[in-house]
């Protein structure tokens, strides 16, 4: 049952492989944990009482609330699939109610930081050095996640719209406009790539050696350019002083900026890919917390 269920959420709901592997790793440690406590091996039979038993397992483990959820959406989602194909005839899953999330702020840079990173970054002009770069730009000049970066090929980019086409989550396509000096960072790339490597491949991005882009390999190339620092009174200070350096910090940053600078919230939802507004939303407290530091300095009274 557990395997077809992969097939269906693979082929007709088009998950995408990382959820694929996500939901798999889940239903595994639910059966094997209704295998070794109570000695039950088929998880259709689970009821509720034995759900909330493997919640409260989770819990003790010390598992966060965010991935006890994730397992929680597994769960329906495969008991679900048993009551459509006439397996079940009541959902376990129904009372199940999943832990509250704190919820935190999005880590982005300062848009002083952001322009100084920018101004001061030196990349060579060789093929990695353009790669870099390219990477590091399109990362905050589009929005899109790494999964994203990673699935970008040549024949996405449209020089005539002057737009990228990227494939999200579900397999959902959304475009992206481009402006005019990232368009010429990517056709000056393009042309480097072309003169210096010999890809077997359509692939934008590539590794050194030619080869299809990796997460790891991005994560190390976007952390290096973070870390960078300006020489200030003799001394090598950081341009940034954020802890977290991910590709996905230049994704909060190109939104909370297009948010400061006044652009509507449902055109930056329909950048992200977010698929409801509530997901956007989330930016907006970055803003009120800059009007509060705002207000706490200007105002008389505060």
């Amino acid at each position: 049952m557990i395997e077809d269920f992969l097939k269906y959420i693979e082929h007709e709901k088009r998950y995408s492989k990382h959820t694929l592997l996500s939901y798999q790793t889940d239903l595994q440690q639910f059966s094997e944990f209704l295998t070794s406590t109570y000695q039950l091996n088929d998880p259709s039979q689970a009821n509720y009482s034995l759900l909330r038993d493997w919640i409260a397992h989770l819990a003790e483990n010390k598992i966060q609330a965010k991935s006890i959820n994730r397992k929680i959406a597994c769960l329906r989602s495969f008991y679900k699939f048993l009551l459509k194909k006439g397996s079940l005839l009541k959902d376990p899953t129904l009372k199940i109610k999943a832990p509250k999330i704190r919820k935190r702020l999005p880590v982005y840079i300062e848009e002083k930081d952001m322009g100084m990173l920018l101004d001061h970054l030196v990349f060579t002009e060789d093929f990695k050095g353009l790669r870099d770069k390219l990477v590091f730009e399109l990362l905050y000049g589009t929005g899109i996640r790494l999964s994203e970066l990673l699935g970008l090929k040549e024949s996405h980019i449209n020089k005539f719209d002057q737009t990228i086409k990227v494939l999200g989550k579900g397999n959902k396509q959304r475009i992206i406009p481009l402006n005019k000096t990232l368009l010429n960072l990517i056709n000056l790339y393009k042309d480097t790539k072309k003169a210096e490597m010999v890809p077997d491949n359509d692939y934008l991005i590539l590794t050194d050696t030619g080869s299809k882009p990796y997460p790891m390999f991005v994560q190390r190339i976007v952390k290096k350019y973070l870390n960078a620092g300006i020489i200030i009174d003799g001394q090598i200070r950081p341009i940034t002083t954020i802890e977290k350096k991910s590709p996905h910090v230049l994704r909060h940053s190109f939104a909370t900026h297009l948010l400061n600078k006044g652009a509507d919230l449902n055109a930056i939802k329909d950048l992200l890919g977010h698929s409801s507004l509530a997901a956007t939303q989330v930016y907006t407290h970055n803003s009120i917390e800059k009007l509060k530091a705002i207000f706490d300095q200007a105002h008389p009274k505060s």
